[in-house]
């Protein structure tokens, strides 16, 4: 008893070690954007908020995050209704070579972003559409399909397929079905699905590095092309902001999660 209460405390040390080794990082980020100092400094000799007022009163860095949050809300409706139907096609037809095509759909979770990006460059320079921002949404739903994917095949699975026979037994017909059964039950997932979906176009860099061009200019690319430029605290206040929208998502997922269940 005396060893396995030993292995424990040292298991759970080097866990909180690794935890703190992943959050210091962070919490540094987080320190450094509350900065009154002119450049990047950890700690700070002073503090203030104003490399938050400077990203706020900035016309190119609110243009940033407004076209972020369009693509991602574009990305987000999109990738989800056609992973929702692609999903339901799969898991309730019996649809030929299933495997195969959700191997190809699952795809672009293997290749790199950078490959996926410079196909999608070389065809959107072909038909003009460098900067357009509807069609980066398209291409961010590209690499949020796979995700949403997974996630709904999982939820779909649950639904007992009795329940949809039993609404067509009265009189429902299939779209009655689809959305009097099917869409409420898999709520939860599909409102994961939105978030997901929404964090991984918000986030996304390097396809949007081909694609922004100067009139669809993104925060992560605005802040790459900031790093590149000049490093100055307003990047750390903008990640801070990144990293406060991204945990709010992820919190608002688990608790509709732990509510569901």
């Amino acid at each position: 008893m005396g060893g396995f209460s030993i292995r424990k405390a040292v298991l759970g040390a080097i866990v909180v070690l690794l935890c703190a080794v992943m959050l210091a990082p962070i919490v540094i980020v987080a320190v450094v954007s509350f900065s009154g100092d002119a450049y990047l400094k950890f700690p700070p000799e002073l503090y203030s908020l104003e490399w938050y007022e400077r990203f706020l009163g900035n016309a190119r860095w609110t243009m940033a995050l407004w076209n972020s949050v369009l693509v991602a809300a574009i990305t987000c409706i999109c990738s989800t209704a056609l992973a929702f139907l692609a999903a339901y096609g799969m898991i309730r037809g019996n649809m030929p070579f299933r495997r195969v095509i959700t191997a190809l759909l699952l795809m672009p979770l293997i290749v790199p972003h950078v490959v996926t990006a410079v196909a999608l460059y070389f065809l959107s320079a072909r038909f003009g559409m460098i900067g357009v921002r509807p069609w980066i949404a398209l291409a961010h739903s590209v690499i949020a399909l796979p995700v949403v994917l997974i996630i709904l095949q999982s939820a779909l699975k649950t639904v007992d397929v009795n329940l949809e026979r039993a609404a067509m037994i009265c009189g429902c017909n299939r779209f009655g079905v689809f959305h009097r059964v099917v869409l409420p039950l898999t709520a939860p997932a599909i409102i994961s699905s939105l978030l997901f979906a929404f964090l991984t176009s918000f986030d996304e860099l390097v396809i949007s590095l081909f694609l922004a061009g100067i009139r669809a200019e993104t925060l992560p690319v605005r802040m790459w092309n900031s790093l590149m430029l000049q490093v100055e605290p307003t990047i750390a206040a903008v990640s801070t902001l990144l990293i406060v929208v991204t945990s709010t998502a992820l919190l608002a997922e688990w608790a509709l999660r732990r509510r569901t269940a």
